[in-house]
């Protein structure tokens, strides 16, 4: 089995403010977005399982709605200027 990657996921809500999720679920960032585009495509949510908000030191399981999120964006990195958007 390969090695999981950690990857950043950056979410943009309708009139809200982006939400960063340091997930560690995927192999790769194609995968993470596969992923979330077949989410949106069952209109169900995201459902992460090695997951921590903005930084924070506890991992934990996430579900993120998917329902009201405009953009995502997908990078090993936290910057503004890398990653794929879906």
């Amino acid at each position: 089995m390969p090695e999981k990657v950690v990857l950043i996921l950056r979410f943009h809500p309708v009139n809200g403010e982006d939400v960063s999720v340091v997930c560690a679920d995927f192999g790769a960032e194609r995968e993470a977005l596969e992923a979330v585009a077949r989410a949106l495509d069952e209109r169900r949510s995201l459902i992460l399982t090695h997951a921590r908000y903005d930084r924070q030191a506890d991992e934990s399981g996430v579900i993120i709605n998917l329902a009201n999120v405009v953009s995502v964006r997908v990078s090993k990195t936290d910057s503004a200027a890398t990653g794929q958007y879906l």
